[in-house]
């Protein structure tokens, strides 16, 4: 995974090991992948950036390098252990760029921990409840009860299915935790990068960032949920701009 310049490091938080990897001198920039990511998600971006700044990127507890959570964790689960994660790596205060779930993540910490986020970057973000239409009830109805009636249910998308039941547990926690309440907190100055075909993550979400978060500006993108990576050539520029003010 790693690019030449770039570290390993393996931190001990609890008794567990949280892996990051950080390359460069200067401003702390900090970045967060999706679920079922890794801290390579973000490494071409990071790579740009670490010639003027100290990057790190994490693995968090379950995925890439990094141990299981020992329970199901919750987002503000997440959030406290990569707040340690930095502090013992000596980061006081940075710019923090999440994907998708490392949004949520990023959200959390520039809430609850305003002394360690200076700036913030949302990257087709989750953290918002969705729209649902009648389909969903609809199937979420027939789910339960089947489950009554003794059978399995629906199941789940294949990605669920894949992932162990401390995870799946960890997933439904998650999901279910709408970060709505947070966004009148956040009074740091933020950049929302969305991709203009994103069906995951819909463009509406964005919208509403835009409007709750009282110092932001909304950035389009050429792509879906990972248009980061699809239109990287403004993605980079935008964030470059914006980290160096």
């Amino acid at each position: 995974m790693r690019k030449d310049n770039f570290k390993d490091v393996f931190v001990d938080v609890g008794g567990r090991k949280i892996h990051a990897v950080g390359a460069g001198n200067g401003e702390d920039v900090v970045f967060l992948h999706g679920w079922g990511a890794d801290a390579s998600a973000f490494l071409f971006a990071a790579n740009r950036l670490a010639a003027g700044h100290r990057v790190t990127l994490i693995d968090f507890a379950g995925f890439g390098m990094s141990d299981p959570p020992a329970t199901a964790y919750g987002v503000d689960d997440y959030a406290r252990e990569t707040v340690k994660t930095l502090e013992a790596l000596g980061v006081k205060e940075g710019i923090f760029v999440g994907h998708s779930f490392g949004g949520r993540v990023a959200l959390e910490i520039a809430a609850k921990y305003g002394d360690m986020a200076k700036k913030l970057a949302l990257v087709d973000s989750a953290g918002l409840k969705p729209r649902r239409g009648a389909r969903y009830y609809l199937r979420i109805w027939l789910h339960k009860a089947l489950k009554k009636l003794g059978f399995k249910g629906l199941k789940g998308s294949e990605d669920f299915r894949k992932l162990s039941p401390l995870m799946k547990e960890t997933f439904k926690k998650v999901v279910n935790y709408d970060q709505t309440p947070l966004l009148g907190n956040i009074f740091i100055p933020t950049a929302i990068f969305w991709g203009k075909a994103d069906r995951v993550t819909p463009m509406y979400m964005a919208r509403k960032f835009s409007r709750r978060i009282a110092d932001s500006a909304l950035f389009t993108l050429e792509g879906g949920h990972f248009a980061y990576a699809e239109d990287s050539g403004k993605f980079l520029a935008v964030l470059e701009a914006f980290i160096d003010g």
